[in-house]
């Protein structure tokens, strides 16, 4: 059009708007509809920090009516339950604390480590240009939205949203849609599990093809970093997992709509009306819902401790101590993980004999988790360290999960669990795994690899800030319910103070439920943050931290196809201190020096 100076205006306008259309819909392929691993980890990211930010609410909600039961939430109470003034109802209560373990779980901590992490870095970390299966990367994000719509639908229905627990234990969960006690709530409930499940086997799927299939030249299986090693045993675990309970939630799903009995009791009355045909086993849901569900804690935690080793060796500037020794340890870790669901049944009447062989087998999973922490101990032995923010969040995981790891082994106990097992004791250890563990693990792997991903860095003042805030206000939350669930209070109860033994308490929970507050306040540090850094943060170079691993030696932030040579892999990812080169750094594609090969045998 420029070649020709008296064309129509029409077509000058008819141009302009064409062109409009085509940036309208590059726009859509590359940042909404992408294929690009990157852009579709980022999706991920922010989908799920979103998430996090609601189930913190939920969880404000639970502590709220434990510290100041049956009195006016502020803003929030005028806003859900004016018909009640603004107080919680029983009924919300246990809807609180079922979508806050449901949403955190399912929606924020497996979704962020193995979808946000676990796409962005695995094709960089190994030297690819993208995943073996692009399509199916981008549809495995698109088939989360489903899950979203659900959950967000729930809240709204008749009834609400699911109030059975984030375990969705029968017969409570499954019975006929057409009970009147039944609502719609819990079949979306269980619609968004189903979706979330089948995203996370087409990830699974992904990754375990593309780092089997399409690492970089030289990079053998033990040269891949731990972040990565954690991602591959992860994807199998799902693999293996996944289907059992997507079966189970199908099996629920048809309990609920079309009359089954899988889960449903001979002679279950709801109502003064049989709730279904009969015959079903609730105990069976058990097992398969615990099949899938406690390899998901280790789907939850393991790519946090690869991510943590690579980052505890990054500013230790030392080599990992026992990389082999690590990796073998997540591999058994893993392995143990499927065959000691029945920890979480042991309340549920089966044999001495058969609750002694889980007992066993749980508490063995100690001995491969003790390997990693020692390990992770001996790295930064004598080291020079660099209290970077990401470090410090990775140094706060190996502690937390210390304290969650051996409150564990008192649950692996049989005996010990009976006594403690509906206590808050349970949901001390939990959060010390999966929020002083996994959360503190993310944590630092935002303020790690966000100049890879954006290309500017983060504001290491305020990172600092809002590690010591949560830091301080998680052990303020989390380490008195030790105490309480040690005393025998209960958890599911909205209002354990009916019960004269646990008067005295109320106290505890009110400190507890202001450091939860300030915990949770403490994240509007984290946002702001990465809001600003991403607009104003200074830009950074392609190895800020001076790393070994490949994706360091790609553009901040990669462009399309991640590299712009071909990598080429020469030792391992932890090469640091080397006596061989004058740095402190020896990146896996830097050409081998003299007496290398020599060093490396000996």
């Amino acid at each position: 059009m420029a070649a020709i100076p008296h064309a129509h205006d029409d077509a000058h306008a008819h141009a302009h708007e064409h062109g409009r259309e085509m940036s309208l819909g590059k726009f859509l392929t590359t940042y909404v509809f992408s294929f690009d691993h990157k852009v579709i980890g980022l999706q991920f990211l922010f989908s799920t920090l979103i998430w996090f930010s609601v189930g913190g609410l939920l969880a404000l909600g639970v502590r709220w009516q434990l510290a100041w039961p049956w009195t006016k939430m502020p803003i929030v109470g005028d806003l859900f339950f004016s018909s009640t003034g603004g107080q919680i109802s029983p009924e919300f209560y246990t809807m609180l604390f079922t979508m806050h373990a449901s949403i955190m779980i399912f929606f924020v901590i497996i979704p962020i480590l193995a979808g946000a992490f676990g796409n962005f870095l695995i094709p960089l970390m190994i030297g690819a240009e993208d995943m073996a299966f692009p399509v199916l990367n981008m549809m495995s994000y698109w088939f989360m939205w489903p899950a979203f719509l659900c959950m967000i639908a729930s809240f709204f229905v008749e009834g609400g949203a699911s109030a059975a627990g984030w375990t969705g234990y029968p017969p409570l969960s499954s019975v006929h849609s057409a009970a009147p006690a039944s609502h719609t709530g819990q079949t979306l409930w269980v619609m968004g599990l189903i979706f979330v499940g089948v995203s996370s086997m087409m990830g699974s799927v992904n990754y375990m093809t593309t780092i089997i299939q399409m690492r970089a030249p030289g990079m053998t299986m033990f040269r891949m970093p731990m972040t990565i090693w954690g991602m591959f045993i992860t994807a199998i675990l799902q693999a293996f997992a996944l289907p059992v309970l997507t079966a189970a939630l199908f099996m629920q799903l048809m309990d609920r709509t079309i009359g089954t009995s899988y889960f449903i009791p001979e002679g279950l009355i709801v109502n003064g009306a049989p709730a279904g045909s009969g015959g079903g086993q609730p105990l069976l849901w058990q097992h398969l819902f615990w099949f899938y569900s406690h390899p998901a804690v280790y789907i939850m935690i393991l790519p946090a401790m690869g991510m943590v080793s690579d980052m505890i060796s990054t500013f230790a500037r030392k080599p990992l101590f026992g990389y082999k020794p690590m990796i073998y340890s997540i591999a058994g870790i893993a392995g143990l993980g499927f065959i000691v669901w029945g920890h979480h049944m042991f309340m549920s009447g089966m044999s001495p004999w058969l609750g002694t062989t889980f007992m066993v087998s749980t508490i063995m999973i100690a001995l491969p988790s003790a390997i990693k922490v020692f390990n992770w101990l001996a790295t930064i032995w004598a080291a020079r360290i660099q209290y970077t923010t990401a470090m410090l969040f990775a140094l706060s995981f190996v502690s937390l999960f210390i304290i969650g790891g051996l409150s564990g082994i008192f649950m692996a106990a049989t005996p010990v669990d009976i006594f403690i097992h509906d206590t808050y004791f349970i949901v001390a250890h939990i959060h010390y795994v999966l929020f002083g563990g996994s959360a503190m693990g993310i944590f630092g792997g935002i303020y790690f690899w966000f100049p890879k991903m954006f290309g500017r860095m983060m504001n290491e003042f305020w990172g600092k800030v809002h590690f010591f805030l949560t830091f301080i206000f998680f052990n303020g939350t989390f380490y008195p319910m030790h105490i309480l669930g040690a005393a025998g209070f209960p958890r599911r109860l909205a209002d354990p103070y009916h019960y004269e033994t646990f008067q005295h308490l109320l106290p505890m929970n009110q400190f507890i439920t202001v450091c939860a507050i300030g915990m949770g306040a403490s994240q509007i540090i984290l946002a702001a943050n990465m809001i600003y850094s991403l607009l104003k943060g200074p830009k950074c170079g392609r190895n800020p931290w001076h790393a070994n691993s490949l994706e360091w030696t790609a553009p901040s932030p990669p462009g399309h196809g991640n590299f712009d040579f071909q990598p080429v892999v020469y030792r391992g990812p932890y090469e640091y201190a080397s006596p061989l080169v004058d740095d402190d750094y020896f990146p896996q594609t830097r050409p081998p020096v003299e007496g290398e090969d020599k060093l490396a045998h000996h």
